[in-house]
């Protein structure tokens, strides 16, 4: 059976050893300037810090620009395809066209992979971008289990999915959306905003609590839970879904390395020994239970529910 990738997102350059360590196959790294909501960031430097160290260690490293551009952003991209290009990057994460466009002009023989976050729902479009240079798509996070197999089977790319972390449930390119809700006086108000991170938008008629983190692409208020799917592996593996990402956006570094080194469990047992990943799945998620913090509960998304708009 075909095994995995594990796909992690780290905080910086000093977590790149112990994350491949810990089990990780490759890694997303890159410029909140080029790319959308990333854990840690990449300048040049650090991009080329870490794709030498994964290298050593036989992993990959994949360039996030997937940022939403405008014409100044997109007259850079040039230059910055160049760059990756340069320092060795494995793919280059995209969405806009644009992104497309520089890498045929600067680097034609980078692989790319497409990533909207929300328009990867079928197969046509992601077939329809591997027609286009695309080697892989990144799935939306909105998907039924059923969904993504379908798509696997008949996608002519690579596919990815998320499988732990929080997902963005709403993004603008401005930071006022906290001012907004309190002026209005609404049921909404924004903890920690004297805080320049961790601020939480409280819904008190649900008692949830919304994440925002702002960066330099906007104001992105994210789930209230974070998706655990370390339990229920099996159909995405056996249907031989090609990489499974963490996204360690808002977590502590301690605590993406752990959740990588139980998704690294859980994988290897589920591919090789599926006897005994039935065995012990159950103890890998109350480990990964036990380690979340209060107002971030867990639960498998979109896998097993549909959708409500």
């Amino acid at each position: 059976m075909k095994k995995p990738e594990l796909l992690v997102t780290p905080h910086n350059v000093e977590s790149i050893e112990l994350l491949a360590e810990a089990g990780a196959d490759a890694f997303v790294v890159g410029e909140q300037r080029y790319g959308l909501r990333l854990a840690g960031e990449f300048n040049r430097e650090n991009v080329k810090q870490a794709i030498e160290i994964a290298h050593t260690k036989g992993k990959k490293v994949y360039v996030a620009m997937n940022a939403i551009f405008h014409n100044e952003i997109a007259n850079e991209l040039d230059d910055y395809v160049a760059f990756v290009k340069e320092a060795g990057a494995d793919a280059i994460i995209f969405g806009d066209p644009a992104v497309l466009m520089s890498v045929r002009a600067a680097a034609p023989d980078m692989p790319l992979h497409w990533n909207t976050e929300t328009t990867a729902t079928n197969y046509f479009t992601c077939n329809y971008w591997g027609q286009r240079g695309a080697v892989r798509a990144v799935l939306a996070r909105e998907l039924s289990m059923d969904a993504v197999i379908e798509i696997k089977e008949n996608a002519e790319v690579a596919i990815e999915v998320q499988v732990h972390g929080m997902t963005c449930m709403f993004q603008s390119k401005r930071p006022l959306l906290g001012h907004y809700f309190e002026y209005q006086g609404k049921v909404m108000e924004i903890e920690n905003r004297k805080e320049a991170k961790n601020m939480l938008l409280y819904d008190e008629e649900r008692n949830n609590k919304y994440p925002i983190f702002e960066d330099k692409n906007g104001t992105h208020i994210m789930s209230p839970n974070d998706i655990c799917i370390i339990d229920e592996l099996a159909d995405l593996i056996e249907a031989e879904v090609d990489s499974f990402k963490i996204d360690g956006l808002l977590h502590s570094p301690e605590y993406l390395l752990d959740v990588t080194k139980f998704y690294r469990q859980a994988i290897d047992l589920c591919s090789d020994h599926p006897e005994e990943y039935e065995d012990v799945k159950e103890d890998l998620l109350e480990k990964v239970e036990a380690m979340q913090p209060e107002h971030r509960p867990l639960d498998t998304g979109f896998y097993f529910k549909e959708t409500v708009y």
